[in-house]
């Protein structure tokens, strides 16, 4: 008798990228292709001019990128800057988790500091004291669409945009008229806080000093103390667990017995309490001094940016608006060659394009589900011989037989 031959088919092993690599190696692309695009920009730049030298283009760049690094102050500052931009970019990325996109973190960020200057310098409070009174001022400009959202559904974008500008002439109005705080002319701005009330600072423990530079305080390590509380409370608790399921699904939750409404409104109000933490502690770093504003502070705006970078996860988060603080930094690199508009042009193509990470992350994704699908089943061509069996079968293997085609029959 002759052998028979089966053909065996394999199946190869699928290609798998765990959600945190494919989110980290999202973010490394997009701010790749940020940086290169930006690099165009200034070489068209460039070639517009009179006198082209493209390798002053090339001498910039890379100062951009190397400038953080040229001193010890340029570095610290780097943490001074990402402080207020995690607390907004977590204000963003806490409202993004529950399905709603927080753009008023803008005027929230003002509420907030504000009414951290005024319990600064009016009522004297402590610095701890002052942050606290910046979260509940934002909480309840936050807690405002919120409820507008939960129980009219009215789109959140289109309230949060509004109170925005309603913060800002709200925050100039009780600045020019409050006349314990008035402020002075013609500077339109107030006082310094140390001058009223040194506990209102944030300690730095005698770092300014050593250091030589007063862009340093305790800042970063509140906004990253608060990014962890963040996380626990998404990823550990059933609060967070009912956020999450509200941004997945808000009728099925609903359905499934989450009150999401109460939801949807204390996930505004958090959302705006740290965007109000934000302003405070930028203010109470004693660097800059409240002023009136003609515009929204761009701090409120780059939040956006610092929760798509990191996929809206708040350890994420830190990283993001670390490297945005980053960018800022090495945005001085500019100065001198470049006009003000167009650093400020660069810098936005980088953070924007940074920005592109929930695209590339689901292109990574598409990518590799074709690749598994088209691997799904591989043939090894290996063929394997099976010897035939040329002994006669004995009487159990010829009861057994019969019995299964009596139990085939009935």
């Amino acid at each position: 008798m002759t052998d028979i031959k089966i053909s065996k088919q394999k199946e190869k092993k699928p290609f798998h990228l765990s959600d945190g690599t494919i989110n980290i190696l999202s973010s490394v692309i997009s701010i790749i292709v940020g940086f290169v695009v930006g690099f165009i920009i200034l070489i068209i730049l460039e070639l517009t001019k009179t006198e082209t030298d493209i390798t002053k283009t090339f001498s910039v760049m890379s100062d951009f990128i190397v400038y953080a690094f040229k001193d010890s102050g340029f570095f610290i500052k780097i943490f001074y800057n990402a402080a207020p931009l995690l607390l907004t970019g977590l204000s963003v990325g806490f409202a993004f988790k529950a399905g709603l996109f927080n753009i008023g973190a803008a005027g929230q960020y003002m509420i907030g500091a504000y009414f951290a200057v005024v319990a600064a310098i009016l009522w004297n409070f402590p610095w701890w004291a002052a942050i606290i009174v910046a979260m509940i001022g934002g909480a309840f400009w936050g807690f405002i669409p919120g409820f507008f959202k939960a129980k009219f559904n009215i789109n959140e974008v289109i309230t949060t945009i509004m109170l925005n500008w309603a913060a800002l002439s709200l925050v100039n109005l009780l600045l020019l008229n409050m006349p314990a705080i008035k402020t002075l002319p013609p500077y339109n701005r107030t006082d310094p806080i140390g001058y009223h009330n040194p506990s209102g600072l944030i300690p730095d423990f005698g770092l300014k000093e050593i250091l030589g530079t007063q862009y340093i305080n305790i800042s970063i390590f509140i906004a990253i103390f608060i990014a962890i509380i963040i996380y626990i409370i998404l990823n550990k608790t059933i609060f967070g667990y009912e956020v999450k399921a509200c941004g997945y699904n808000k009728n099925a939750s609903s359905y499934a017995g989450i009150k999401a409404k109460k939801t949807i409104i204390l996930t505004m109000i958090i959302a705006g309490g740290l965007s109000g933490i934000a302003g405070g502690i930028y203010y109470l770093a004693g660097t800059a001094q409240f002023a009136v504003q003609d515009k929204l502070p761009i701090m409120g705006f780059n939040g956006i940016p610092v929760a798509l970078l990191a996929n809206s996860n708040p350890l994420g988060i830190i990283a993001s608006a670390i490297f945005i603080g980053y960018l800022q930094v090495g945005g001085q690199a500019f100065e001198g060659v470049y006009s003000s508009e167009m650093t400020n042009v660069i810098l936005a193509i980088i953070i924007y394009f940074s920005a592109f990470t929930l695209i590339v992350s689901q292109t990574i994704r598409n990518i590799i589900k074709k690749k598994n699908r088209g691997n799904m089943v591989d043939s090894s061509g290996d063929d394997e011989l099976l010897e035939p069996n040329n002994n006669p079968p004995d009487s159990k293997q010829k009861k057994g037989a019969q019995k299964n085609k009596m139990e085939v029959n009935k």
